[in-house]
């Protein structure tokens, strides 16, 4: 069969680029495609990065660092990067904006995947520093004392919409496992471009390990055999009513079915025996992840499954999305389920290319009993990453994120 994936690709990928637009985006960058027409989104541009350096051969350096440089040039007084910047974007806007969620930690990994493509790390080091107060202000302000794990600050913009595990939950209490799987290696690509650039980065390595170690604690559920996100919001010890059995644990699991859950696989957090039993005992169960165009993205067992077209938030509470059949095929490979890899690939493949073949177009997210498209024409994005798995299938060089 032709690479109907790949050809579709190469005829509308060009779409995503843009030219420097307006006061908000004076560098050239990479859009989602469909509704996400004109503006840079965090970690959409970081994908879909990836997607295009796996059969882009033409020069498209200026517009992967310009997603960098324009995130950076919006940066605000306190380290913060809000999660997308439109044209007519100012610092001055999102000033205004008060506490509410930031840039996620994919910034220091998107620069670092661009540095190792290149070979180059020069161009950012002048940034170097930026990269550094994003981290920070997550760090002091987004960071659990007790537990050193980070929590999102409301339950809006988290990338996973809907989420049930942040999504309607108090402010600062969600321990959301895709949020701690992400600082983790953003972490850790910090420390890499440092190091490149002889630059001491201690105290991350140091933070690296220590949240390496809270995930592994609190996070992982032995009764399950999987990582949770985690519930924070809990009372402070009152001795008037406490203190003839205060409490010794300082955060709740949520045993929330979520494919981000997975995540510690892709991540590298998992030890190689729950690896295992995350696999066996969750991911390959028919009746809650396992489905035939890849995974649910919430578990069909938790009560607030349900397939629908919404957008903002969009809906991640049953349908397949791209990205959680990527970032769970690369754990899978990086652990060695090279069996369950494949047959997640072929179904991921299989489902872009029935939707290419019957529409002309890809889809934001799907039906995962029939791989019906649900909701936005045109959404290219982490879709194309379906091509990387491809060339994984085929035995070829699969490009992947740092």
């Amino acid at each position: 069969m032709a690479n109907v994936i790949l050809d579709y690709a190469l005829k509308n990928y060009e779409k995503m680029f843009r030219e420097p637009t307006g006061t908000g985006l004076p560098y050239k960058f990479i859009v989602p495609g469909s509704v996400y027409n004109n503006t840079l989104w965090d970690w959409d541009s970081w994908l879909t990065d990836i997607a295009l350096s796996q059969f882009v051969t033409k020069d498209i350096k200026e517009y992967e660092i310009g997603c960098i440089l324009n995130a950076l040039n919006m940066m605000d007084s306190k380290g913060r990067i809000p999660i997308y910047i439109t044209p007519k974007f100012t610092r001055e806007d999102y000033e205004k904006w008060g506490e509410t969620n930031i840039h996620k930690p994919c910034l220091a990994q998107h620069a670092a995947f661009i540095v190792k493509k290149y070979g180059d790390a020069e161009w950012l080091r002048e940034h170097y520093q930026s990269l550094c107060r994003l981290i920070d202000y997550y760090m002091q302000k987004c960071r659990h004392s007790d537990t050193g794990l980070y929590f999102w600050i409301t339950d809006m913009a988290i990338g996973v919409d809907n989420d049930p595990a942040t999504f309607y939950r108090p402010n600062r209490s969600s321990g959301s496992i895709l949020l701690n799987c992400f600082m983790y290696k953003e972490l850790e690509a910090l420390c890499y471009i440092a190091d490149l650039l002889g630059i001491d980065s201690a105290e991350y390595k140091a933070e690296k390990e220590h949240l390496l170690a809270a995930v592994r604690e609190h996070c992982w559920d032995e009764k399950d055999g999987t990582y949770y996100s985690v519930d924070l919001n809990l009372k402070p010890i009152d001795p008037r009513y406490h203190a003839g059995a205060p409490r010794h644990w300082d955060c709740v699991i949520e045993r929330l079915g979520c494919w981000s859950n997975f995540l510690a696989l892709w991540a590298g957090i998992a030890t190689p025996e729950q690896a295992g039993r995350m696999v066996k005992e969750n991911l390959l169960d028919e009746k809650s992840f396992w489905a035939p165009f890849g995974v649910r993205s919430l578990s069909k067992y938790e009560k607030m499954y349900v397939i629908k077209a919404s957008g903002n938030p969009s809906c991640w509470l049953g349908p397949i999305w791209g990205i959680s059949n990527y970032m769970v095929w690369r754990g899978l490979v990086k652990y060695g389920f090279l069996e369950e890899a494949r047959e997640l690939g072929e179904k991921t493949v299989k489902l872009f290319e029935q939707d290419i073949i019957k529409s002309g177009e890809l889809h934001e997210y799907y039906d995962p009993e029939t791989g019906e498209p649900i909701l936005n024409p045109g959404f290219q994005n982490w879709n194309l990453l379906s091509i990387n798995i491809k060339a994984w299938l085929d035995g070829e060089p699969a490009v992947k994120e740092f």
